[in-house]
């Protein structure tokens, strides 16, 4: 703890926090919910117990990541022990402002299964210095979060999110914030997690806008491809899909088991590619398939949404001895036979380092992130879509992961070199940020960043020279639309 700190007396009880030499002050490991643990494991989050003496709130909370490496991916995700996996860290730029402030709520990615909110590139040290409250939020992963239990709540992960949202609903004008300026975010899992709060209806009214970066969500993800992979878990396992089988087991042994269920296998016919945890259609808590209800009902139609890709998310993921070719891969994909031939032909001749990595980025990515924009400029609904196109020296892709730092401006985080070289534009990072928070504080990006409901589908285009390009997921729209 530093030498000065600062109390808040929030609605549960008190916590002290980290006074930082900017004067803004950081608050971490705060419950939302109580430890689930026991009968609360597979249970939906309840409200932490009331405490009377000061909380330490100086070091980051426990974290639902458990291994350390286990899936690592270019962010650092640092693991920390413990029981209370539901907790969250404020980051204020002042705990008493002239007038409230407005927030950002971040959920992290790692698929789902992965993940830490503790990650340095997450601090929010640059947007506490322009005037918005960052709030990162720890939920439950993997089975324990999202795995379909006919003897327990489903998607408890997302329940999990919505708590922390009611948290910051109860408690952020006690650190400075404004309860009715919130917005939701995140990265991967993160911004798929943010798209499929804009479709649940428990979340009505606890956030005024998204950004969903690199948002990626399991398709299909109906409650049959849920009850198939429960399945599926004890058909591997031999342990039954059931919060009674499932309770008592240590961390370990869950961890082994998922690992297990999640393995590659002719058995996973039905199930989805990639992601076969994560949020899905439960009929109460997300009442339809996230992009069917994006695409063609009325979910979030209110809310101001920025999103968008990097051009390669997933470039780097070699295509390996017994990947189908790619117009059976296509096809499995949901392509009509003609579309995936003729969409293989141009994967084939294009795809540099490999047809598989390209076509996961625009399955995953940039295909939905179209579809999703594009039905909601149809509608006029307020959406300002961007494409992250700088490449990584380290590299030479504009890949998973590499624009957070930028959208954080958090260049000299840690792991940020291994990922970004020695020297990435401070300038791109001033650009990327500033339009993430004029967008907290005023919903939209900016003047120069025009709304996409428009005859040019103008989006931004972010690389070494920024600027506005019309329609610059034309050719992904030609490739995969229906």
């Amino acid at each position: 703890m530093s030498s000065e700190s600062r109390v808040v007396s929030t609605v549960h009880g008190p916590v002290r926090g980290d006074c930082r030499p900017d004067g803004s002050v950081c608050f971490l490991g705060i419950p939302y919910a109580r430890a689930p643990i026991g009968d609360l494991r597979f249970a939906a989050p309840v409200p932490p117990e009331a405490w009377t003496t000061v909380r330490d709130a100086t070091a980051y909370g426990p974290t639902a990541k458990r291994r350390i490496g286990a899936a690592s991916t270019t962010i650092p995700e640092p693991t920390v022990p413990g029981d209370g996996i539901l907790n969250l860290n404020v980051f204020t730029p002042d705990t008493a402002p002239d007038r409230p402030l407005p927030v950002l709520v971040w959920i992290h990615g790692g698929g789902f299964v992965e993940g830490s909110p503790a990650s340095p590139w997450y601090d929010g040290a640059a947007f506490n210095r322009d005037g918005v409250i960052v709030v990162s939020v720890g939920y439950r992963l993997g089975v324990e979060g999202f795995l379909h239990l006919d003897d327990a709540p489903a998607n408890r992960g997302v329940l999990d999110w919505i708590a922390a949202l009611e948290w910051v609903r109860d408690n952020i004008a006690l650190f400075g914030g404004d309860p009715a300026k919130v917005s939701v975010a995140g990265q991967s899992a993160g911004g798929g997690a943010a798209l499929a709060l804009l479709t649940a209806p428990a979340a009505r009214g606890l956030f005024r806008a998204v950004i969903s970066a690199s948002g990626a969500l399991m398709r299909p993800d109906g409650p049959d491809v849920a009850r198939t992979a429960a399945r599926l878990f004890t058909a591997r396992t031999g342990v039954p899909a059931t919060a009674a089988a499932l309770r008592d087991l240590d961390a370990g042994t869950l961890l082994d088991l998922q690992e297990r269920f999640l393995a590659p296998g002719p058995d996973r016919e039905g199930l989805p590619l990639l992601l076969t945890l994560g949020p899905f259609a439960d009929g109460e808590v997300i009442p339809r398939p996230v992009f069917t209800a994006l695409t063609e009902d009325d979910a979030g139609a209110d809310i101001p949404l920025l999103l968008g890709c990097t051009t390669q998310e997933f470039n780097t993921v070699p295509t390996l001895p017994g990947t189908p070719p790619p117009g059976p891969l296509l096809r499995n994909l949901g392509l009509s036979p003609e579309r995936a031939e003729s969409a293989a032909r141009v994967y084939a001749e294009s795809a540099t380092e490999g047809y598989f990595g390209q076509i996961l980025t625009d399955y995953l990515f940039r295909a939905p992130t179209a579809e999703v924009a594009d039905a909601r400029a149809r509608r006029g609904r307020p959406t300002w879509l961007y494409e992250f196109d700088w490449k990584s020296p380290a590299t030479g892709l504009a890949s998973h992961c590499v624009d957070v730092p930028f959208a954080f401006d958090a260049l000299g985080a840690e792991g940020v070199e291994a990922a970004l070289g020695d020297a990435p534009p401070q300038d791109l990072a001033d650009t990327v940020h500033r339009a993430w928070a004029n967008f907290v504080r005023s919903l939209a990006p900016g003047e120069e960043w025009p709304d996409y409901a428009n005859d040019e589908r103008t989006a931004m285009v972010w690389s070494g020279a920024s600027r506005p390009m019309s329609d610059p997921l034309a050719s992904v729209r030609a490739l995969w639309s229906v």
